[in-house]
């Protein structure tokens, strides 16, 4: 398939799309120089205006591409190549540009975020840390700024003021995690001016396949403090024990339960309180509703077990133990009370995102990296994104040499050592890549004996470490660095070093991933510098271990202290890498489909929150929450089976009492002779029309900011809840592969009901509120 892309099309034919773009930028390159500098800083007000006026980007593209080109000359005296153009034209079109180390990412990418930030909706450049962040938006920033575009910096030390003055830039340079962050927390806001970000326009991903692919395998988490509530359900459960059949009322239809006028004064003795229906008492109303269900209508041994001081749920349908699942909404812990089992404290997960949903949340997402072309299939089906190889400005001379292998660490590491002393004795410049900090240590500790100077970087200091890497060409010079240190700074050698054969890189052994081989790699031979590489192997090494297979092993027996170069072993290792990287994209894979699940559930929840937050009057959003929870109990009490869908009407009647009505506001003889359609429309007429004569129309305009901090209390609660107990059931998931049930089945299935029933409690609970609540009118 490859052959035929080469040959037929693929890659090529979109680059020669590209480079014919570019050569139209180039066409533009005399009228550029020729304008003065207001007269090039006025062109940005000029494609404001014709966009506004209904012109695309890609109209404007070529010439915005030039205007960029020129401004970066004047600006900070560099001149974007061809191929750098060729870069932007990919990336514009929302795809990933593969530049070889060297070529200029930072600079190619200001043509690309320039055309788009003439959109004025905000272009976000993400960066993986926030050295590199402050670095580009200072660096880059004079050409925008020459150009009249406003740019500013997220850092995490900012205050909501200030990102969200910074998010207002055309142009905002940020770290992923800062960002996936304010996301997160800007759905957490109860006010909508405290919202930091204005939307999700375009993304240009620095070190793309670090952030989307590396970072990628772990979630965004914002969590809570451990929740301090266990003696809340200790004290209900309390409560709920010393309870008479008079102070509760079950419906046994719905399995609801609530506590009668006398169970109300029986707890309002209890609790010394004036009303328990106060605002400020809604967590303890909470938790007694949980130890009420908890104590009269979850049954031992029928819904849970309890195991080694454990409260196991049991599936009603098949009977099998349902470990790692609890109930939701504080049920779980309120049995746990009921039981004398430990209460789990615990923090609270209260917002969750993995970076492939959050970073498919832009309109438009695009890249750029050394090294992304092994994982193109990934980006393919994650995040709809092509890689495409840009060509050098000038070709690699750098000479990559063949594995150096060794039966075992020790020789291999004093193989290196041998080879680093011969090149400091030469002046030639060596970095080492190891793939982890005890490695660099090891190595450091051999060069402190042969005394040889060296820098030590594993990536934690990432100014310093960008300094010391910039250093890292200079004469005599020898930095070892784990794989990830200083990346996205250039190592620049001198007019010496390039005489005595450019930058030395050695390689402590392979990675599980090739692209990260060819990221250390590529620190070498930047912009047609000399230069060679070299990785040094060992039969121990993990990657060998786990994947050499029985072939090796003999010639593991038969190498003694010799190092060989054997085209067997570098053929292994690449199938050990490729096998490697295919059970990571499984791992990352699954990760995606697990939470694509909570995804859904995300964006409805997200969505209503903001329609809350968004409007001050929600009181048509409580008035459906009426409509659909006194429907669910009309329904919930006909029987269906008969031609006339027959209602019970004394079990409506208990049903809505649960939920809070009055006894005497709606009877059982109402509904006599009714359908379940004339039912539902009587009880939730006379349910609305007596709710509103409470609030009346006197107050009404200071309570709607109650009822809607009441929705959106519950709202928030709820979720919160919710996502907890989706975490912990997607942490138990896995056990039912063992009762021959595909687990992401069973956690669509089950997570789709749990979000149902969530969606029921929190139109519940509004309601159960607005049923309960007394307003007193204060003379004026």
């Amino acid at each position: 398939m490859g052959l035929f892309n080469k040959l037929f099309g693929g890659d090529n034919s979109l680059l020669k799309q590209f480079n014919k773009t570019a050569d139209e930028v180039e066409t533009f390159k005399a009228a550029m120089e020729a304008l003065s500098d207001d007269e090039l800083k006025g062109k940005t007000n000029e494609f404001i205006a014709r966009y506004e006026q209904g012109e695309t980007l890609e109209s404007l593209q070529t010439e915005a591409f030039a205007v960029a080109r020129e401004a970066a000359r004047r600006v900070i005296g560099e001149f974007p190549y061809h191929v750098q153009i060729v870069g932007a034209c990919v990336m514009h079109s929302g795809d990933i540009a593969e530049m070889k180390t060297g070529e200029g990412k930072t600079l190619t990418s200001v043509m690309c975020v320039y055309l788009n930030a003439l959109a004025k909706k905000g272009v976000h450049v993400v960066t993986v840390n926030e050295y590199l962040a402050a670095r580009d938006a200072e660096w880059m920033g004079q050409i925008y700024r020459f150009l009249g575009l406003s740019v500013g910096v997220n850092e995490r030390a900012l205050t909501p003021a200030e990102k969200r003055a910074a998010y207002a830039c055309d142009i905002t340079y940020t770290t992923n995690s800062e960002l996936g962050f304010d996301y997160l927390r800007d759905n957490m806001v109860t006010e909508v001016e405290d919202r930091v970000l204005r939307g999700l326009h375009m993304a240009v991903v620095d070190e793309v396949d670090s952030i989307l692919i590396d970072e990628s395998r772990t979630p965004l988490i914002i969590s809570g403090g451990a929740k301090q509530t266990a003696n809340l359900y200790i004290q209900a459960d309390k409560f709920a024990k010393t309870l008479q059949e008079s102070d509760y009322e079950i419906d046994e239809k719905t399995r609801q339960i609530m506590l009668t006028e006398e169970g109300v004064d029986t707890a309002e003795k209890y609790f010394k309180l004036n009303n328990l229906y106060d605002v400020e008492h809604t967590q303890l109303v909470h938790h007694i509703q949980q130890a009420l269900r908890a104590n009269y209508i979850m049954m031992r041994d029928v819904e849970y077990v309890v195991q080694e001081d454990e409260i196991v749920i049991v599936d009603s349908f098949t009977g099998r133990l349902m470990k790692g699942r609890a109930y939701s909404d504080g049920l779980h812990q309120a049995i746990e009370a009921k039981e004398g089992v430990s209460i789990k404290e615990e923090t609270t997960t209260l917002a969750t995102i993995t970076y492939q949903n959050f970073f498919r949340l832009y309109e438009k997402l695009a890249g750029m990296t050394g090294t992304a072309k092994t994982e193109e299939e990934e980006f393919l089906s994650i995040y709809n994104m092509r890689v495409l190889e840009i060509p050098t400005n000038k070709p690699v001379i750098r000479d990559d040499r063949p594995d150096a292998i060794f039966a075992t660490p020790e020789l291999k590491y004093r193989a290196m050592v041998n080879e680093i002393a011969e090149l400091y004795e030469k002046g030639q410049p060596v970095l080492v890549g190891t793939v982890s900090v005890e490695v660099s240590e090891i190595l450091s500790e051999l060069l402190d004996a042969r005394k040889i100077p060296h820098e030590v970087l594993n990536a934690k200091n990432h100014a310093r470490e960008a300094e010391i890497i910039a250093k890292a060409g200079q004469l005599k010079s020898v930095t070892i660095a784990t794989n990830m240190a200083g990346r996205g700074t250039d190592i620049k050698l001198t007019p010496e070093t390039r005489e005595l054969g450019g930058l030395a890189v050695l390689g402590s052994e392979r990675h599980e991933s090739r692209r990260i081989d060819n990221q250390l790699r590529g620190r070498s031979g930047r912009q047609g510098d000399p230069g060679y590489s070299r990785f040094y192997v060992s039969l121990k090494d993990s990657l060998m271990v786990r994947f050499g297979g029985e072939k090796l092993q003999s010639l593991f027996n038969s190498l003694g202290d010799q190092q060989i170069e054997s085209k067997m072993v570098t053929k292994s290792i690449t199938q050990a890498q490729r096998r490697v990287e295919g059970y990571n994209f499984d791992i990352r894979k699954q990760l995606l489909d697990y939470d694509d699940v909570l995804r859904q559930q995300r964006e409805i929840m997200y969505d209503q929150r903001n329609f809350v937050l968004e409007n001050d009057d929600v009181h048509n959003i409580v008035h459906d929450m009426f409509d659909r929870v006194i429907t669910s109990v009309i329904r919930a009490n006909a029987d269906e089976t008969k031609r006339d869908n027959k209602i019970n009407g004394e079990s409506v009647e208990q049903g809505l009492e649960v939920l809070g009505f009055e006894s005497d506001l709606i009877k059982a003889e109402d509904l006599k002779n009714m359908s379940v359609d004339e039912a539902a429309k009587f009880c939730c007429d006379k349910a609305w029309n007596y709710y509103e004569s409470k609030i009346g129309d006197d107050i009404k305009e200071q309570f709607l900011p109650f009822e809607k901090s009441i929705v959106l209390r519950n709202i928030d609660r709820n979720w919160i809840e919710h996502i907890d107990i989706m975490s912990k059931l997607r942490d138990g998931i896995h056990l039912r592969s063992y009762a021959q049930t595909n687990p992401l089945q069973a956690y669509v299935t089950e997570g789709y009901e749990m979000f149902e029933e969530m969606m029921e409690r929190i139109a519940r609970e509004v309601v159960f509120f607005a049923m309960k609540i007394q307003i007193e009118r204060r003379a004026a």
